[in-house]
Protein backbone atom coordinates (compact mmCIF):
# COMPACT_ATOMS: atom_id res chain seq x y z
CA UNK A 1 0.00 0.00 0.00
CA UNK A 2 1.41 3.40 -0.95
CA UNK A 3 1.81 6.03 1.73
CA UNK A 4 -0.84 8.18 0.07
CA UNK A 5 -3.35 5.39 0.31
CA UNK A 6 -2.58 4.98 4.00
CA UNK A 7 -3.20 8.72 4.41
CA UNK A 8 -6.55 8.26 2.69
CA UNK A 9 -7.28 5.39 5.06
CA UNK A 10 -6.53 7.62 8.05
CA UNK A 11 -8.77 10.32 6.63
CA UNK A 12 -11.63 7.87 6.27
CA UNK A 13 -11.10 6.74 9.87
CA UNK A 14 -11.28 10.33 11.10
CA UNK A 15 -14.41 11.01 9.04
CA UNK A 16 -16.06 7.84 10.32
CA UNK A 17 -15.19 8.70 13.90
CA UNK A 18 -16.50 12.25 13.50
CA UNK A 19 -19.75 11.02 11.97
CA UNK A 20 -20.15 8.48 14.76
CA UNK A 21 -19.55 11.19 17.34
CA UNK A 22 -22.14 13.38 15.65
CA UNK A 23 -24.59 10.49 15.59
CA UNK A 24 -24.13 10.03 19.33
CA UNK A 25 -24.63 13.77 19.81
CA UNK A 26 -27.91 13.62 17.90
CA UNK A 27 -29.17 10.56 19.78
CA UNK A 28 -28.05 11.34 23.33
CA UNK A 29 -29.48 14.46 25.03
CA UNK A 30 -27.04 17.00 26.37
CA UNK A 31 -27.85 18.97 29.50
CA UNK A 32 -28.44 22.65 29.00
CA UNK A 33 -27.52 25.44 31.37
CA UNK A 34 -30.17 25.70 34.06
CA UNK A 35 -31.50 28.99 35.28
CA UNK A 36 -30.12 29.89 38.68
CA UNK A 37 -33.63 30.65 39.93
CA UNK A 38 -35.18 27.35 38.90
CA UNK A 39 -35.40 25.58 42.31
CA UNK A 40 -38.51 26.68 44.18
CA UNK A 41 -38.19 27.60 47.84
CA UNK A 42 -40.86 25.13 48.87
CA UNK A 43 -40.13 22.42 46.34
CA UNK A 44 -41.36 19.17 47.83
CA UNK A 45 -39.80 15.76 47.56
CA UNK A 46 -42.61 13.89 49.27
CA UNK A 47 -43.51 12.12 46.04
CA UNK A 48 -40.01 10.76 45.72
CA UNK A 49 -39.31 7.12 45.18
CA UNK A 50 -38.37 5.43 48.47
CA UNK A 51 -36.78 1.97 48.36
CA UNK A 52 -38.13 -0.64 50.74
CA UNK A 53 -36.16 -3.07 52.82
CA UNK A 54 -37.52 -6.11 50.99
CA UNK A 55 -38.02 -4.70 47.50
CA UNK A 56 -37.58 -1.49 45.56
CA UNK A 57 -40.43 -1.38 43.06
CA UNK A 58 -43.05 0.58 44.99
CA UNK A 59 -43.68 4.30 44.80
CA UNK A 60 -44.58 6.52 47.75
CA UNK A 61 -47.78 8.46 47.96
CA UNK A 62 -47.85 12.10 46.86
CA UNK A 63 -48.12 14.31 49.93
CA UNK A 64 -47.43 18.02 50.16
CA UNK A 65 -45.48 19.02 53.25
CA UNK A 66 -45.94 22.72 53.92
CA UNK A 67 -43.42 22.83 56.79
CA UNK A 68 -40.43 21.98 54.61
CA UNK A 69 -37.97 24.73 53.76
CA UNK A 70 -34.80 25.25 51.76
CA UNK A 71 -31.51 25.97 53.52
CA UNK A 72 -28.33 27.07 51.75
CA UNK A 73 -24.75 25.95 52.32
CA UNK A 74 -21.71 27.64 50.81
CA UNK A 75 -18.08 26.53 50.83
CA UNK A 76 -15.19 27.82 48.76
CA UNK A 77 -16.08 25.38 45.95
CA UNK A 78 -19.76 24.47 46.43
CA UNK A 79 -23.06 26.31 46.79
CA UNK A 80 -25.85 23.91 47.80
CA UNK A 81 -29.55 24.05 48.52
CA UNK A 82 -30.90 21.42 50.90
CA UNK A 83 -34.58 20.65 51.41
CA UNK A 84 -35.38 19.98 55.05
CA UNK A 85 -37.94 17.45 53.86
CA UNK A 86 -35.73 14.38 53.74
CA UNK A 87 -32.55 16.46 53.80
CA UNK A 88 -32.11 16.17 50.03
CA UNK A 89 -29.63 18.21 48.03
CA UNK A 90 -31.83 19.86 45.41
CA UNK A 91 -29.25 22.21 43.90
CA UNK A 92 -25.47 22.12 43.60
CA UNK A 93 -23.42 24.85 41.95
CA UNK A 94 -19.69 24.51 41.35
CA UNK A 95 -18.20 27.91 42.18
CA UNK A 96 -14.85 27.39 40.44
CA UNK A 97 -16.37 26.40 37.09
CA UNK A 98 -18.30 28.84 34.91
CA UNK A 99 -21.27 27.81 32.83
CA UNK A 100 -19.75 29.52 29.80
CA UNK A 101 -16.27 30.90 29.24
CA UNK A 102 -15.66 33.96 31.46
CA UNK A 103 -19.37 34.63 32.09
CA UNK A 104 -18.97 34.49 35.88
CA UNK A 105 -22.02 32.22 36.34
CA UNK A 106 -21.16 29.07 38.33
CA UNK A 107 -21.94 25.77 36.66
CA UNK A 108 -25.12 24.21 38.07
CA UNK A 109 -24.71 20.45 38.31
CA UNK A 110 -27.78 19.57 40.39
CA UNK A 111 -31.14 21.26 40.19
CA UNK A 112 -34.87 20.80 40.71
CA UNK A 113 -37.83 22.33 38.96
CA UNK A 114 -38.70 21.69 35.32
CA UNK A 115 -35.85 19.15 35.14
CA UNK A 116 -34.72 17.08 38.09
CA UNK A 117 -31.21 16.16 39.20
CA UNK A 118 -30.97 15.69 42.97
CA UNK A 119 -29.18 13.62 45.61
CA UNK A 120 -31.26 11.89 48.25
CA UNK A 121 -30.55 9.75 51.30
CA UNK A 122 -32.57 8.46 54.21
CA UNK A 123 -33.37 5.65 56.61
CA UNK A 124 -35.72 2.85 55.65
CA UNK A 125 -36.47 -0.48 57.33
CA UNK A 126 -38.99 -1.39 60.02
CA UNK A 127 -38.14 1.67 62.12
CA UNK A 128 -36.84 4.01 59.43
CA UNK A 129 -38.02 7.60 59.07
CA UNK A 130 -38.44 7.39 55.27
CA UNK A 131 -41.55 5.35 54.57
CA UNK A 132 -43.63 4.77 51.46
CA UNK A 133 -46.92 5.59 53.19
CA UNK A 134 -45.82 8.17 55.73
CA UNK A 135 -43.49 9.98 53.36
CA UNK A 136 -40.23 11.77 54.17
CA UNK A 137 -39.33 13.24 57.57
CA UNK A 138 -39.15 17.00 58.11
CA UNK A 139 -35.88 18.01 59.76
CA UNK A 140 -35.25 21.16 61.75
CA UNK A 141 -32.16 23.35 61.54
CA UNK A 142 -30.67 26.08 63.67
CA UNK A 143 -30.13 28.42 60.71
CA UNK A 144 -31.24 28.97 57.16
CA UNK A 145 -27.80 29.76 55.72
CA UNK A 146 -24.43 28.18 56.48
CA UNK A 147 -21.09 29.29 55.07
CA UNK A 148 -17.50 28.19 55.56
CA UNK A 149 -15.38 31.14 56.64
CA UNK A 150 -11.91 32.10 55.42
CA UNK A 151 -9.34 29.91 57.14
CA UNK A 152 -12.03 27.47 58.33
CA UNK A 153 -11.23 23.90 57.31
CA UNK A 154 -14.56 22.25 58.10
CA UNK A 155 -18.26 23.12 58.25
CA UNK A 156 -20.87 20.95 60.00
CA UNK A 157 -24.56 21.32 59.18
CA UNK A 158 -26.98 19.37 61.40
CA UNK A 159 -30.55 18.53 60.41
CA UNK A 160 -32.44 17.25 63.45
CA UNK A 161 -35.57 15.10 63.75
CA UNK A 162 -36.92 14.63 67.29
CA UNK A 163 -39.37 11.94 68.41
CA UNK A 164 -39.27 11.18 72.12
CA UNK A 165 -41.32 7.99 71.61
CA UNK A 166 -39.34 6.51 68.70
CA UNK A 167 -36.13 7.45 66.94
CA UNK A 168 -34.45 10.83 67.10
CA UNK A 169 -32.10 11.36 64.17
CA UNK A 170 -29.43 13.93 63.37
CA UNK A 171 -28.55 14.03 59.67
CA UNK A 172 -25.12 15.64 59.66
CA UNK A 173 -23.45 17.08 56.56
CA UNK A 174 -19.69 17.56 56.95
CA UNK A 175 -18.08 19.90 54.41
CA UNK A 176 -14.34 20.46 54.03
CA UNK A 177 -12.54 23.39 52.44
CA UNK A 178 -11.58 22.91 48.77
CA UNK A 179 -13.36 19.56 48.69
CA UNK A 180 -16.29 18.28 46.62
CA UNK A 181 -16.81 15.23 48.83
CA UNK A 182 -19.51 15.64 51.48
CA UNK A 183 -19.67 13.19 54.38
CA UNK A 184 -23.25 12.43 55.43
CA UNK A 185 -23.64 10.96 58.92
CA UNK A 186 -26.82 9.62 60.51
CA UNK A 187 -26.67 9.75 64.31
CA UNK A 188 -29.62 7.65 65.49
CA UNK A 189 -30.90 7.68 69.06
CA UNK A 190 -33.33 4.90 69.98
CA UNK A 191 -35.70 6.32 72.63
CA UNK A 192 -37.73 3.11 72.97
CA UNK A 193 -37.35 0.07 75.22
CA UNK A 194 -36.94 -2.25 72.24
CA UNK A 195 -34.27 -2.74 69.60
CA UNK A 196 -34.83 -0.79 66.37
CA UNK A 197 -33.72 -1.60 62.83
CA UNK A 198 -32.98 0.84 60.01
CA UNK A 199 -31.23 0.81 56.63
CA UNK A 200 -29.35 3.71 55.12
CA UNK A 201 -30.02 4.37 51.44
CA UNK A 202 -28.65 6.96 49.04
CA UNK A 203 -29.80 7.62 45.52
CA UNK A 204 -29.40 9.99 42.58
CA UNK A 205 -32.40 11.07 40.51
CA UNK A 206 -32.18 12.70 37.12
CA UNK A 207 -34.54 13.53 34.27
CA UNK A 208 -33.43 11.50 31.26
CA UNK A 209 -34.62 13.72 28.43
CA UNK A 210 -33.61 17.38 28.67
CA UNK A 211 -33.42 19.97 25.88
CA UNK A 212 -30.19 20.09 23.93
CA UNK A 213 -28.10 23.16 24.39
CA UNK A 214 -28.06 25.23 21.23
CA UNK A 215 -24.69 25.97 19.70
CA UNK A 216 -22.94 23.18 21.58
CA UNK A 217 -19.92 21.53 20.08
CA UNK A 218 -20.46 17.98 18.77
CA UNK A 219 -19.07 15.49 21.27
CA UNK A 220 -19.62 11.88 22.17
CA UNK A 221 -19.18 12.40 25.92
CA UNK A 222 -21.19 9.90 27.92
CA UNK A 223 -24.23 11.06 29.89
CA UNK A 224 -25.86 8.45 32.06
CA UNK A 225 -25.40 6.35 35.19
CA UNK A 226 -22.57 4.10 36.35
CA UNK A 227 -21.83 1.78 39.23
CA UNK A 228 -19.03 -0.27 40.73
CA UNK A 229 -19.01 -3.74 42.31
CA UNK A 230 -16.37 -5.91 43.91
CA UNK A 231 -16.10 -7.82 40.62
CA UNK A 232 -16.23 -4.94 38.13
CA UNK A 233 -14.68 -1.64 39.11
CA UNK A 234 -16.65 0.38 36.53
CA UNK A 235 -19.89 -0.35 34.71
CA UNK A 236 -22.03 1.98 32.64
CA UNK A 237 -25.79 1.86 33.07
CA UNK A 238 -27.17 3.87 30.19
CA UNK A 239 -30.31 5.95 30.49
CA UNK A 240 -31.84 3.82 27.74
CA UNK A 241 -31.56 0.76 30.01
CA UNK A 242 -33.50 2.16 32.97
CA UNK A 243 -36.95 1.53 31.56
CA UNK A 244 -36.23 -2.06 30.54
CA UNK A 245 -33.81 -3.25 33.22
CA UNK A 246 -33.77 -3.24 37.01
CA UNK A 247 -30.37 -3.06 38.58
CA UNK A 248 -30.34 -5.33 41.63
CA UNK A 249 -26.82 -6.31 42.73
CA UNK A 250 -25.47 -7.19 46.13
CA UNK A 251 -21.81 -6.33 46.48
CA UNK A 252 -19.22 -5.56 49.07
CA UNK A 253 -18.08 -1.96 48.75
CA UNK A 254 -19.22 -0.40 45.45
CA UNK A 255 -20.68 2.98 44.52
CA UNK A 256 -23.28 4.53 42.20
CA UNK A 257 -22.95 7.65 40.04
CA UNK A 258 -24.50 9.96 37.48
CA UNK A 259 -22.05 11.13 34.81
CA UNK A 260 -21.98 13.91 32.26
CA UNK A 261 -19.36 15.86 30.31
CA UNK A 262 -16.58 16.85 32.76
CA UNK A 263 -18.72 16.38 35.90
CA UNK A 264 -19.99 13.58 38.11
CA UNK A 265 -22.04 12.94 41.23
CA UNK A 266 -21.62 9.73 43.23
CA UNK A 267 -22.79 8.06 46.42
CA UNK A 268 -20.10 5.98 48.13
CA UNK A 269 -21.32 3.80 51.04
CA UNK A 270 -19.06 2.35 53.71
CA UNK A 271 -16.50 -0.02 52.28
CA UNK A 272 -16.96 -2.90 54.72
CA UNK A 273 -20.60 -3.76 54.12
CA UNK A 274 -22.62 -5.90 51.71
CA UNK A 275 -24.50 -3.17 49.89
CA UNK A 276 -27.39 -3.52 47.49
CA UNK A 277 -27.27 -1.44 44.30
CA UNK A 278 -30.60 -0.74 42.62
CA UNK A 279 -32.24 1.30 39.88
CA UNK A 280 -35.73 2.50 39.13
CA UNK A 281 -37.60 4.48 36.48
CA UNK A 282 -40.78 6.47 36.98
CA UNK A 283 -43.46 7.64 34.61
CA UNK A 284 -42.13 11.20 34.64
CA UNK A 285 -39.04 10.04 32.75
CA UNK A 286 -36.77 10.17 35.80
CA UNK A 287 -33.97 7.67 36.24
CA UNK A 288 -33.00 6.61 39.77
CA UNK A 289 -29.87 4.74 40.81
CA UNK A 290 -29.00 4.07 44.42
CA UNK A 291 -27.62 1.85 47.15
CA UNK A 292 -28.91 0.31 50.38
CA UNK A 293 -26.68 -0.66 53.27
CA UNK A 294 -27.39 -3.75 55.40
CA UNK A 295 -29.85 -3.33 58.29
CA UNK A 296 -28.44 -1.55 61.31
CA UNK A 297 -29.72 -2.55 64.76
CA UNK A 298 -29.92 0.14 67.44
CA UNK A 299 -30.33 -1.30 70.90
CA UNK A 300 -32.96 0.07 73.26
CA UNK A 301 -32.06 3.40 74.84
CA UNK A 302 -28.80 3.63 72.87
CA UNK A 303 -27.25 5.49 69.94
CA UNK A 304 -25.75 4.23 66.67
CA UNK A 305 -24.18 5.93 63.67
CA UNK A 306 -24.00 5.15 59.97
CA UNK A 307 -22.66 7.22 57.09
CA UNK A 308 -21.87 7.56 53.39
CA UNK A 309 -19.96 10.01 51.17
CA UNK A 310 -21.49 12.10 48.40
CA UNK A 311 -19.18 13.47 45.71
CA UNK A 312 -20.55 16.37 43.66
CA UNK A 313 -18.02 17.98 41.36
CA UNK A 314 -15.58 17.78 38.48
CA UNK A 315 -13.97 14.63 37.14
CA UNK A 316 -10.77 15.17 39.09
CA UNK A 317 -8.77 11.96 38.72
CA UNK A 318 -6.66 12.45 41.85
CA UNK A 319 -9.49 13.42 44.19
CA UNK A 320 -11.88 10.71 43.02
CA UNK A 321 -9.25 7.97 43.22
CA UNK A 322 -8.87 8.72 46.95
CA UNK A 323 -12.61 8.51 47.64
CA UNK A 324 -13.40 5.07 46.21
CA UNK A 325 -11.77 2.37 44.15
CA UNK A 326 -12.64 2.84 40.49
CA UNK A 327 -14.42 6.18 40.90
CA UNK A 328 -11.68 7.80 38.80
CA UNK A 329 -12.76 5.51 35.93
CA UNK A 330 -15.74 7.82 35.40
CA UNK A 331 -13.16 9.79 33.41
CA UNK A 332 -13.86 7.66 30.36
CA UNK A 333 -10.90 7.61 27.97
CA UNK A 334 -12.55 4.97 25.77
CA UNK A 335 -10.91 1.85 24.40
CA UNK A 336 -7.55 3.64 24.07
CA UNK A 337 -7.31 4.38 27.80
CA UNK A 338 -3.94 2.62 27.96
CA UNK A 339 -2.57 5.39 25.71
CA UNK A 340 -4.71 8.26 27.01
CA UNK A 341 -3.74 7.89 30.67
CA UNK A 342 0.06 8.09 30.11
CA UNK A 343 -0.44 10.99 27.72
CA UNK A 344 -2.55 12.84 30.29
CA UNK A 345 -0.01 12.12 33.03
CA UNK A 346 2.79 13.49 30.85
CA UNK A 347 0.68 16.46 29.77
CA UNK A 348 -0.11 17.48 33.36
CA UNK A 349 3.55 17.27 34.42
CA UNK A 350 4.59 19.44 31.48
CA UNK A 351 1.84 21.92 32.36
CA UNK A 352 3.08 22.06 35.95
CA UNK A 353 6.43 23.25 34.59
CA UNK A 354 5.16 25.66 31.92
CA UNK A 355 1.85 26.88 33.36
CA UNK A 356 0.09 26.88 29.97
CA UNK A 357 -1.83 23.97 28.48
CA UNK A 358 -1.20 25.11 24.90
CA UNK A 359 2.56 25.12 25.48
CA UNK A 360 2.22 21.73 27.17
CA UNK A 361 0.51 20.40 24.03
CA UNK A 362 3.35 21.72 21.86
CA UNK A 363 5.96 20.09 24.11
CA UNK A 364 4.16 16.75 24.21
CA UNK A 365 3.96 16.87 20.41
CA UNK A 366 7.72 17.34 20.27
CA UNK A 367 8.16 14.38 22.63
CA UNK A 368 5.81 12.11 20.66
CA UNK A 369 7.37 13.01 17.31
CA UNK A 370 10.86 12.70 18.76
CA UNK A 371 10.08 9.25 20.10
CA UNK A 372 8.77 8.19 16.70
CA UNK A 373 11.73 9.62 14.78
CA UNK A 374 13.38 6.25 13.99
CA UNK A 375 10.17 5.05 12.38
CA UNK A 376 9.69 8.42 10.70
CA UNK A 377 13.16 8.16 9.19
CA UNK A 378 12.27 4.76 7.73
CA UNK A 379 9.06 6.27 6.34
CA UNK A 380 10.72 9.26 4.68
CA UNK A 381 13.64 7.20 3.39
CA UNK A 382 11.09 4.94 1.73
CA UNK A 383 9.43 8.03 0.27
CA UNK A 384 12.77 9.22 -1.13
CA UNK A 385 13.36 5.84 -2.77
CA UNK A 386 9.87 6.01 -4.24
CA UNK A 387 10.63 9.47 -5.60
CA UNK A 388 13.73 8.13 -7.37
CA UNK A 389 11.56 5.56 -9.10
CA UNK A 390 9.19 8.15 -10.55
CA UNK A 391 10.86 8.28 -14.02
CA UNK A 392 10.75 4.49 -14.27
CA UNK A 393 7.12 4.50 -13.08
CA UNK A 394 6.27 7.05 -15.75
CA UNK A 395 7.97 4.85 -18.37
CA UNK A 396 5.88 1.86 -17.24
CA UNK A 397 2.72 3.91 -17.54
CA UNK A 398 3.74 5.02 -21.01
CA UNK A 399 4.43 1.41 -21.96
CA UNK A 400 1.34 -0.31 -20.57
CA UNK A 401 -1.16 2.53 -20.81
CA UNK A 402 -4.56 1.57 -19.44
CA UNK A 403 -3.81 -2.11 -18.95
CA UNK A 404 -4.07 -2.06 -15.16
CA UNK A 405 -3.22 -5.72 -14.66
CA UNK A 406 0.07 -5.53 -16.58
CA UNK A 407 0.82 -2.15 -15.02
CA UNK A 408 0.35 -3.61 -11.53
CA UNK A 409 2.54 -6.62 -12.31
CA UNK A 410 5.28 -4.46 -13.79
CA UNK A 411 5.15 -2.08 -10.82
CA UNK A 412 5.54 -4.89 -8.31
CA UNK A 413 8.42 -6.33 -10.33
CA UNK A 414 10.09 -2.91 -10.30
CA UNK A 415 9.69 -2.64 -6.52
CA UNK A 416 11.21 -6.09 -6.10
CA UNK A 417 14.13 -5.32 -8.41
CA UNK A 418 14.93 -2.00 -6.72
CA UNK A 419 14.32 -3.49 -3.24
CA UNK A 420 11.72 -0.87 -2.37
CA UNK A 421 8.84 -1.61 -0.02
CA UNK A 422 5.84 0.54 -0.98
CA UNK A 423 4.32 -0.09 2.45
CA UNK A 424 7.43 1.16 4.25
CA UNK A 425 5.89 4.56 4.92
CA UNK A 426 2.54 3.29 6.16
CA UNK A 427 3.29 2.11 9.67
CA UNK A 428 4.34 5.46 11.21
CA UNK A 429 1.22 7.08 9.78
CA UNK A 430 -1.01 4.35 11.16
CA UNK A 431 0.78 4.52 14.51
CA UNK A 432 -0.14 8.21 14.82
CA UNK A 433 -3.86 7.50 14.55
CA UNK A 434 -4.27 5.82 17.98
CA UNK A 435 -2.25 8.65 19.55
CA UNK A 436 -4.48 11.17 17.78
CA UNK A 437 -7.68 9.48 19.02
CA UNK A 438 -6.24 8.99 22.52
CA UNK A 439 -5.48 12.72 22.73
CA UNK A 440 -9.00 13.44 21.49
CA UNK A 441 -10.40 11.62 24.55
CA UNK A 442 -7.93 13.39 26.82
CA UNK A 443 -9.18 16.77 25.56
CA UNK A 444 -12.78 15.61 25.70
CA UNK A 445 -12.74 14.18 29.23
CA UNK A 446 -10.08 16.10 31.18
CA UNK A 447 -11.64 18.82 33.34
CA UNK A 448 -8.21 20.51 33.50
CA UNK A 449 -8.52 21.44 29.82
CA UNK A 450 -12.09 22.76 30.09
CA UNK A 451 -11.99 26.49 29.24
CA UNK A 452 -8.17 26.38 29.43
CA UNK A 453 -6.65 29.32 27.47
CA UNK A 454 -3.65 29.23 25.14
CA UNK A 455 -3.04 32.74 23.76
CA UNK A 456 -4.72 35.43 21.64
CA UNK A 457 -7.98 34.10 20.22
CA UNK A 458 -7.65 30.56 21.64
CA UNK A 459 -9.23 30.90 25.09
CA UNK A 460 -10.62 27.37 25.38
CA UNK A 461 -8.47 24.48 24.17
CA UNK A 462 -11.34 22.02 24.70
CA UNK A 463 -13.57 23.90 22.24
CA UNK A 464 -13.33 24.45 18.51
CA UNK A 465 -11.28 27.34 17.16
CA UNK A 466 -13.85 30.18 16.95
CA UNK A 467 -12.16 31.72 13.90
CA UNK A 468 -10.98 28.46 12.24
CA UNK A 469 -7.40 29.76 12.08
CA UNK A 470 -5.73 26.58 13.34
CA UNK A 471 -7.69 24.27 10.99
CA UNK A 472 -6.65 26.45 8.04
CA UNK A 473 -3.00 26.41 9.13
CA UNK A 474 -3.23 22.66 9.59
CA UNK A 475 -4.60 22.28 6.06
CA UNK A 476 -1.78 24.42 4.64
CA UNK A 477 0.81 22.32 6.47
CA UNK A 478 -0.78 19.16 5.06
CA UNK A 479 -0.60 20.65 1.55
CA UNK A 480 3.11 21.41 2.01
CA UNK A 481 3.73 17.86 3.23
CA UNK A 482 1.84 16.48 0.28
CA UNK A 483 3.93 18.50 -2.17
CA UNK A 484 7.11 17.15 -0.61
CA UNK A 485 6.02 13.53 -1.00
CA UNK A 486 6.23 11.50 -4.24
CA UNK A 487 2.96 10.81 -6.03
CA UNK A 488 2.78 7.09 -6.67
CA UNK A 489 -0.96 6.85 -7.26
CA UNK A 490 -1.62 6.49 -10.98
CA UNK A 491 -5.40 6.55 -10.97
CA UNK A 492 -6.64 10.09 -11.88
CA UNK A 493 -9.58 9.88 -9.49
CA UNK A 494 -7.33 8.92 -6.57
CA UNK A 495 -4.94 11.71 -7.52
CA UNK A 496 -7.81 14.19 -7.41
CA UNK A 497 -8.91 12.88 -4.01
CA UNK A 498 -5.39 13.24 -2.65
CA UNK A 499 -5.16 16.76 -4.05
CA UNK A 500 -8.18 17.93 -2.08
CA UNK A 501 -7.40 15.93 1.06
CA UNK A 502 -5.91 18.94 2.95
CA UNK A 503 -9.08 20.92 2.29
CA UNK A 504 -11.26 18.06 3.52
CA UNK A 505 -9.14 17.63 6.64
CA UNK A 506 -9.35 21.35 7.40
CA UNK A 507 -13.14 21.19 7.24
CA UNK A 508 -13.37 18.07 9.38
CA UNK A 509 -10.90 19.30 11.99
CA UNK A 510 -12.67 22.66 12.28
CA UNK A 511 -15.15 21.04 14.71
CA UNK A 512 -12.59 19.29 16.87
CA UNK A 513 -11.13 20.76 20.08
CA UNK A 514 -8.62 23.47 19.21
CA UNK A 515 -6.05 21.75 21.42
CA UNK A 516 -6.23 18.68 19.21
CA UNK A 517 -5.90 20.76 16.04
CA UNK A 518 -2.92 22.51 17.62
CA UNK A 519 -1.32 19.11 18.23
CA UNK A 520 -1.89 18.03 14.61
CA UNK A 521 -0.62 21.34 13.19
CA UNK A 522 2.58 21.28 15.28
CA UNK A 523 3.00 17.62 14.38
CA UNK A 524 2.84 18.54 10.69
CA UNK A 525 5.40 21.33 11.14
CA UNK A 526 7.76 18.89 12.84
CA UNK A 527 7.17 16.35 10.07
CA UNK A 528 8.01 18.96 7.42
CA UNK A 529 11.24 19.79 9.27
CA UNK A 530 12.15 16.13 9.66
CA UNK A 531 11.35 15.53 6.01
CA UNK A 532 13.67 18.31 4.86
CA UNK A 533 16.49 17.08 7.12
CA UNK A 534 16.15 13.44 6.02
CA UNK A 535 15.78 14.27 2.32
CA UNK A 536 18.79 16.63 2.48
CA UNK A 537 20.83 13.92 4.15
CA UNK A 538 19.93 11.45 1.43
CA UNK A 539 20.87 13.95 -1.29
CA UNK A 540 24.23 14.63 0.36
CA UNK A 541 24.96 10.88 0.48
CA UNK A 542 24.06 10.54 -3.20
CA UNK A 543 26.35 13.41 -4.17
CA UNK A 544 29.15 11.99 -2.03
CA UNK A 545 28.81 8.59 -3.70
CA UNK A 546 28.70 10.19 -7.15
CA UNK A 547 31.83 12.22 -6.39
CA UNK A 548 33.72 9.14 -5.24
Amino acid sequence: MESQRSLLFIALMVVTYLLFSQWQQDNAPVPQAISQNMPAENSSTSADYIPQASEHNSAPTDKTIINAKIITVKTDVLALKINTQGGDIVEARLLKYNTELNNGIPFTLMHSGAYTYIAQSGLIGSNGLDQVIAGRPIYKTSAKHYEIKDGQQQLIVDLVYQDENALSVTKRFIFSANDYAVKVDYIINNNTNQNASVQLYGQLKQTIDVPKKSGSMPTSAYRGAAYSTDEDRYNKFKFGDFEDEKLNITTKNGWIAMIEHYFVSAWVPKDNDENQLYSNYNQNGIAIIGFKEPPLTIKAKSTATTSAVLYVGPKDINKMAKIADGLDLTIDYGFLFMISKPLFWLLTHIHDLLGNWGLAIIVITLIVKGGMYPLTKVQYTSMARMRELQPKMAALKERFGDDRQKMSQATMALYKKEKVNPAGGCFPLLLQMPIFLALYWVFLESIELRQAPFFLWIQDLSAMDPYFVLPVFMGISMFVMQRMQPVTVQDPMQQKIMKYMPVAFSVFMAWFPSGLVLYWFISNLISITQMKIIFSGIEKKKKALAAS
